[in-house]
């Protein structure tokens, strides 16, 4: 059965036009941000330093949260393999009596324990969380960690150009907006009104959806899961559960797009279950 995917090699991409609009727009709304933050708070000021150490903190908190995004987006977030739930394959997993599998009828796969179908990928997904139209794709065991530093790189730039309107703002009223700005009060005023807006909507929405994911994580049960009360966790600990997203040992690599964890703990691998 063809999916709503595109897949060539380790490159995976849902071809979902409502998520493809949304990944357009988040891009949109931080290009407009780093345009006014950088051309209109910044640069113009008399102050040389603080203009270069904000834009570089800036720029690097924003070159994280679009690498963020583009891992959580292309990244597989923990497909099934289709076309498993077939009497030959499950006669050759040589299943002990009293052994069962799950089967899918959508995508025709065997379910490995805390997987779940999506209707927009039209796959099983191992610890599916949610379907996340921002993103353009599940967020499941593969990429968590990916969507959890988008938001939280996210929230970090609204914080900090919110403090930069501020200041900015402050300035402008001390010299009656007169060297502020190389742009018109008019424009100044507007660039101002609208950045605020979006930095306040988007630290809300990523604040909370950031904290949302970590107390999931600590509680080792999806947002799917959380509804249902399908899932008791077997987890050791609160920390076991962050390294099977963030990776293991504890590290720098934890908050790095770059790093993909390669944890031993709480991976979905078993299939089978006794009734």
């Amino acid at each position: 059965m063809a999916g709503k995917y595109i897949r060539n090699g380790n490159l995976w991409f849902v071809n979902d036009s409502c998520g493809i609009l949304c990944v357009v727009l988040t891009y949109l709304l931080i290009l407009y941000g780093d345009f006014v933050v950088l051309f209109v708070l910044l640069m113009p000021t008399q102050f040389p330093l603080y203009a270069t150490v904000n834009g570089a903190i800036f720029q690097f908190c924003v070159t994280m949260a679009v690498i963020s995004h583009m891992k959580a987006m292309f990244t597989d977030p923990g497909v099934v393999p289709q076309g498993t739930a077939t009497q030959e394959y499950i006669q050759n997993l040589g299943l002990k009596p009293g052994q069962v599998v799950l089967k899918c009828t959508k995508c025709c796969s065997i379910k490995p324990e805390r997987a779940h179908h999506c209707s927009i990928c039209q796959r099983c997904v191992k610890k599916m969380d949610h379907h996340c139209p921002w993103v353009n794709n599940c967020v499941g065991e593969n990429n968590q960690k990916y969507f959890v530093l988008f938001n939280l790189y996210i929230s970090c730039i609204s914080i900090h150009a919110l403090l930069l309107i501020l200041f900015t703002f402050i300035g402008c009223v001390r010299s009656q907006w007169t060297v502020c700005t190389t742009w018109s009060p008019a424009a100044t005023a507007v660039f101002l009104a609208t950045l605020t807006i979006e930095s306040i909507l988007f630290s809300l929405f990523t604040l909370i959806m950031c904290s949302n994911q970590l107390c999931s994580i600590c509680d080792d049960e999806t947002g799917i899961e959380k509804l249902k009360g399908e899932y008791k966790s077997k987890s050791s600990s609160k920390l076991a559960s962050i390294r099977s997203v963030f990776g293991d040992p504890i590290s720098i690599r934890w908050i790095s797009p770059f790093h993909h964890p390669h944890s031993e703990y709480s991976r979905s691998k078993h299939i089978a279950y006794y009734v």
